[in-house]
Formats: C-alpha cells, structure tokens, sequence
C-alpha cells in the first residue's frame, strides 16, 4: 500500500478539508488533481509555520467579533422593549404584518447600532401585544429582545 502525502490546502475542498487545513491524501489523488489544479501545496516546514499564524490570526479576529457581540447583546438588553406602530383594524389587528426589517429599524433608531435583518427571528405577529423576538449577534452569542407593537 502506497504511504499517504500530507497537503496544505489553497481553497476548500468537499469532504476533504478547508483553505489551510494540512491533510493526508493519496499520492495519486495529490499528484494527479490537487497539485496540478493548485488546490494543495505540499507541507513544508515554512508552510505550516505561515498556517499556523494564519490560524492564530483567524482565532483573534473570532475572538473580537465574539467580544463585540457581547457588547452589543448588552445594550440591546439595555433597552429592554422595542416599540413599533402599526395601523390597527378591528380586533386589534394589525395590517400587514411587523418585518424583520421593521425590527432592524426599531433597533437602529433606539440604539443607533445596525442589526442585520437576517438574523432577526421573530414570531408571527398580527395583532397588537408584546413579542420576543431573537437576534443571533455571532455563532455563540444570542439576544432576547422584547417588542411591544402599539396602535399608530
């Protein structure tokens, strides 16, 4: 049996690896289609080094995207509940429907910090009365907003 071939991968690879992962393929699969296609280089001792401090590099930009979701999940709570107007029919219900993008507005206009839309869950909300909406800041860091929805 041939003896595998470790690889620094250039770009993501399906079922293989990630861009800097250091992998063991076959010397065929290496030779043949990760090499010359320039997906993979082979593992030097200067190579690892240089991946390793792109690592390290990743690590502490993850860490300071997490530290400022924290801080921004603290001042969401800060302010505790949203109001958002909308026109009322009969039955205290509302027309239309609140958005993801009427919270992201709410939150822009009580905080000043820009919440992108997308990460918004909120409830079906059709009639007046308080909802909680969830706002996902970073892969670890989740806030609880409440949102009261009033006549206009």
């Amino acid at each position: 049996m041939a003896k595998r071939v470790q690889l620094i991968l250039n770009q993501d690879i399906y079922k293989l690896g990630k861009s800097g992962d250091l992998v063991d393929v076959a010397p065929g699969y290496a030779r043949n289609y990760l090499i010359p296609q320039k997906k993979a280089n082979h593992a030097t001792p200067g190579l690892l080094k240089q991946v390793e401090r792109r690592r390290e590099q990743e690590r502490l930009r993850q860490l300071e995207l997490k530290q400022q979701a924290l801080e921004q999940k603290a001042t969401l709570e800060k302010v505790g509940s949203l109001k958002i107007a909308k026109p009322v029919g009969e039955n205290e219900a509302i027309f239309g429907t609140v958005t993801t993008q009427d919270v992201a507005e709410a939150i822009l206009a009580a905080t000043s910090q820009e919440i992108d839309r997308r990460g918004i869950t909120i409830p079906d909300i059709n009639h007046l009365g308080t909802y909680k909406a969830e706002i996902k800041l970073h892969s670890e860091v989740t806030a609880q907003i409440n949102i009261e929805v009033i006549a206009s």
